[in-house]
């Protein structure tokens, strides 16, 4: 018994190193090392140590749910922490899972782990940002979101060629400290060596070649309002709120920008309505002729003549009439709506709003002879998104988003990283502004050019380019990751099916 304590005591401690490497603390080299401890031990309890350590993590990157849930959610603690556990017991699930059938292919098939474990731990990655809606949030491969010549290979693998390459190598150092004289452990330190040679020597080329100029450019400035979530959606406070958002535009006119980007949910009030808030936004660009980006709620009639509800960017011209509207695609579960509402009517929201918004479609915004993709908050860590509004042609992405239901946890900081990947992945530049940071420009090369600090209201001004380079990432999208699930697949069948073909030649 106390073996399996133990076991399960060095998984969590992998678990454990590798948030750290998250921001923050941040400390990204411990993610090439920090699965050894597990998979020197995963042998005795492939999946129970898999999941010890995949709870393990998840429990640490994600504390800050529990700070959404109750401070602004209004569960209380016990409700919170219950279901705090109840997700980080799920996601947990794809580790176990990831090394129990490492392990089983190991013993079933007799192909080593460094083989078999980097591809699995792909297509479970990969899968993790499907199931139930998808929660891509923590992929290994976004904690070396600082280290520059690891991460331009996402412009081809995406942040799956990433993890890949982490996993590999977390897994040779295990095969070398278990069986350092073993032919196979040469062959596989050489072979390693080939990849990581060439992984790295992929983001030294790419950084030379890559140029993050672009003919075109256009200025942007970008309004951090720092509006406190308890007091964004009192009536009482909208005139305080549009009269902040307007005296940091008129600061940040001294720029001469070319385009305002204010954060999501801005006017906490229907834009689209006749007011005198709604006029005094459109004034705005009416009067300085900058054109206006703005995150607003906003509402349409379905067919059968009910009011649906939309989290949505309206782009206003400098002749102050609205150009288009941008709606989110992919909504927060139990945030924007309740999944399954019908049958889980007696759950409530944990995001006090508008009401149940519904879905809307990816428009890109027209900016002169250019085009604006918008994501809206959570949508940045959904890569298929970004592609979406590159194949529709845009120049320049921007995310809109609120994240002072993160607090001054890490949340902010993770939710940037990942934003960083979209930008590599595309090779164009992206424009975010945040209610309450952090707000910045990303180069094409993953670059933050520049950025504010939390929870300070101010606004941004600098250049971005206009245009995004061809990537094969842009034109076959999770190419890789698809790969690698169809990989561990095949794994699955082989297991199926070696047994039955061993007896009939038996």
């Amino acid at each position: 018994m106390m073996q399996i304590d133990k076991t399960l005591l060095v998984a969590a401690l992998s678990g454990g190193l590798l948030a750290l490497s998250f921001p923050r603390p941040d400390l990204y080299p411990l993610a090439w090392v920090a699965l050894v401890p597990l998979l020197l031990v995963m042998e005795k309890r492939p999946f129970a140590s898999g999941f010890a350590a995949g709870a393990t993590f998840f429990a640490v990157v994600l504390y800050w749910l529990n700070i959404v849930m109750t401070t602004f959610g209004g569960l209380d603690p016990f409700s919170s922490l219950g279901a705090y556990l109840l997700l980080v017991a799920y996601l947990a699930l794809f580790f176990g899972s990831a090394t129990w059938l490492a392990w089983r292919t190991h013993q079933r098939l007799g192909l080593p782990v460094l083989l078999s474990l980097p591809v699995i731990w792909v297509a479970l990655e990969f899968l993790r940002g499907w199931l139930l809606t998808g929660f891509p949030w923590a992929l290994i491969g976004y904690s070396q979101q600082n280290f520059s010549l690891a991460i331009q290979s996402a412009d081809v693998t995406g942040v799956y060629g990433v993890g890949l390459m982490l996993i590999t190598v977390n897994a040779l150092i295990a095969q070398l400290v278990a069986q350092p004289t073993q032919l196979f452990s040469r062959w596989a330190a050489g072979g390693v060596a080939l990849l990581l040679i060439s992984h790295f020597g992929y983001g030294v080329w790419r950084s030379g070649q890559l140029s993050d100029e672009r003919p075109e450019q256009l200025t942007v400035a970008l309004i951090q309002g720092n509006v406190e979530q308890s007091q964004k959606w009192d009536p009482a406070l909208q005139q305080e709120t549009i009269t902040r958002y307007l005296s940091l535009s008129r600061q940040a006119l001294a720029e001469h920008p070319d385009l305002l980007i204010w954060p999501e949910a801005a006017t906490p009030f229907y834009l689209q309505d006749p007011s005198p808030l709604a006029a005094q936004v459109h004034d705005l660009p009416k009067h300085s002729g900058v054109p206006l980006l703005v995150g607003t709620p906003a509402y349409q009639r379905a067919p059968h003549g009910e009011y649906q509800y939309l989290n949505s960017a309206f782009l206003i011209g400098s002749d102050g009439l609205r150009q288009g509207r941008s709606d989110k695609v992919h909504l927060v579960p139990f945030g924007e709506y309740v999944p399954l509402g019908r049958l889980l009517s007696f759950v409530d929201k944990l995001v006090v709003g508008v009401g149940d918004f519904v879905p809307g479609t990816i428009v890109p915004l027209p900016l002169g002879e250019h085009h604006v993709g918008v994501l809206v908050c959570y949508e940045v860590i959904f890569p298929y998104l970004a592609r979406q509004h590159l194949h529709q042609g845009v120049d320049l992405l921007v995310n809109i988003t609120n994240d002072a239901w993160f607090g001054r946890s890490s949340a902010p900081y993770q939710h940037l990283a990942m934003a960083r990947f979209r930008a590599i992945e595309n090779r164009i530049w992206l424009a975010r502004s945040a209610n309450t940071g952090i707000s910045a420009l990303i180069a094409p090369s993953g670059e933050v050019v520049l950025s504010g600090p939390i929870f300070e209201t101010l606004q941004l001004s600098g250049k971005v380019g206009l245009g995004a380079a061809p990537t094969f990432y842009t034109r076959f999208g999770d190419l890789f990751a698809h790969v690698c699930l169809l990989l561990t697949a095949l794994l699955v069948i082989a297991q199926a099916v070696a047994p039955r073909l061993s007896n009939k030649s038996a």
